[in-house]
């Protein structure tokens, strides 16, 4: 499994846009497109900041997304309009947080 995990900066005034751009790349309205969960989330209408946190099947499915064409295009769109620190980690022991 792997795990994406960070945080983007953007203009506030640009929020409502950003968060439209991000639900049309949503993986979760593909079938089979191995994204386990995608969100976003933070107090971006007062500071642009968001929370960045997904879950993916394998490499090769966070790849098709990434090579995807509406993945593709949302990256042109806003690469120099956002400051990002987004890694991906592996996941090799899954359990309960609890056990």
């Amino acid at each position: 499994m792997i795990i994406v995990l960070g945080h983007i900066e953007i203009d506030p005034s640009e929020v409502d846009d950003f968060l439209g751009d991000v639900e049309a790349i949503n993986p979760k309205r593909r079938a089979g497109s191995g994204c386990l969960s995608y969100s976003t989330t933070g107090d971006s209408q007062k500071t642009g900041h968001i929370a960045v946190a997904e879950r993916w099947q394998d490499q090769q499915s966070l790849t098709a997304h990434l090579e995807h064409e509406a993945t593709q295009a949302f990256i042109e769109k806003w690469s120099g309009r956002m400051r990002a620190q987004v890694m991906k980690y592996d996941a090799f022991n899954e359990r309960s947080l609890v056990e």
